[in-house]
């Protein structure tokens, strides 16, 4: 977990945090272009992002140590027709509900997993169910919430462009209010700094590398412009720690890990992430030329967005099944 998941990530999110802070240091006023506003979202297509859920059909059947059969890819292919299915038609009908569904789905899934990279990497700080879930709640919230309370508009923006799709629209001024982004900063700086102390050891590392990773995660929403905070995190922070998950429950790819390194590592397991995410890339492909979608960056990448979304509720079954067989995340209460 720390060679594949963290030590990435601690990198490019420093380094994307240190050079927005010394451009608005010194003063610049230097827009980003178009093209790389959308960049990170869009690299996330082939780097992690959307390949870090092709390993679904595997990954169950690894975790609970089994070989994988017909009857757990039936499983999981179930799991993905149905709660993808009916939420794809939830988007449909109606879309306001499915995008605040999406933001709240995404604060879970998002949380729960860097509670299991914590837990994996020995932290013991995390003792009791108030502190795991207040954990979730502000791993989860950091790139969900936090991003509203500098860009207001900019995150309005893209939610509307979600709801556009389906010829709807978002309304909900009252969110982006200063006076309720003022309540909501304050209610989750509580919270964040509330599971810190409810957690603090002093003597334990785990607890010093959870308050510098939520630290640096803060400053990180706070000065980087939405769409290139959350593509860059979602690529080398969220889906690099569950390639890093994935890697620990395959014996061949731990093999390759400990005779090779993190590059044979996540050939591996790329390797087996190829085949669904080239499905998953001719699917999304397939929806916007038959729904005759816009080719503004903006309106595709809304459509993925949404897509993800359709394929995240299904996912988050899967790792949620993970963590009960494994006793990790929110399943480890001691």
């Amino acid at each position: 977990m720390r060679a594949v998941g963290c030590r990435p990530a601690w990198l490019a999110i420093g380094l994307v945090t240190l050079g927005s802070v010394g451009l608005t240091a010194s003063g610049l006023d230097f827009p980003l272009p178009p093209w790389l506003r959308y960049l990170p979202l869009a690299a996330s297509l082939v780097l992690f992002g959307l390949p870090h859920g092709a390993v679904d059909h595997l990954a169950p059947a690894r975790a609970a140590g089994e070989a994988v059969t017909g009857r757990w890819l039936a499983a999981v292919g179930a799991v993905y027709l149905l709660l993808g299915g009916a939420y794809a038609v939830l988007w449909m009908i109606a879309p306001v509900a499915s995008a605040a569904l999406f933001v709240a789905m995404t604060v879970f899934h998002w949380g729960q997993g860097d509670l299991y990279a914590l837990d994996a990497l020995g932290s013991t700080h995390l003792d009791s169910a108030g502190v795991r879930a207040g954990t979730v709640l502000v791993r989860g919230g950091l790139p969900m919430l936090v991003p509203l309370l500098r860009y207001p508009e900019r995150y309005r923006a893209v939610v509307d462009a979600w709801v556009a799709l389906f010829g709807g629209g978002l309304g909900a001024a009252w969110l982006f209010a200063p006076d309720t982004r003022i309540a909501l900063g304050l209610g989750f700086a509580t919270l964040t700094v509330g599971t810190l102390a409810a957690g603090y050891r002093a003597s334990d590392r785990g607890w010093r590398r959870d308050a510098a990773e939520t630290g640096l995660l803060w400053v990180y929403f706070l000065v980087v412009p939405p769409l290139v905070a959350v593509g860059v995190y979602f690529c080398v922070w969220h889906s690099l720690r569950h390639v890093g998950r994935l890697v620990g429950v395959d014996d061949g790819a731990r093999e390759a890990f400990d005779r090779r390194g993190t590059l044979a590592a996540l050939a591996r397991t790329g390797r087996d992430a190829i085949p669904l995410t080239a499905v998953s890339i001719g699917l999304l492909v397939g929806v916007g030329v038959v729904a005759g979608v816009d080719t503004d960056p903006r309106v595709l990448a809304a459509l993925y967005l949404v897509f993800v979304a359709v394929l995240t509720l299904p996912h988050v079954a899967v790792v949620t099944w993970m963590d009960r067989v494994e006793g990790m995340g929110l399943a480890r209460i001691q």
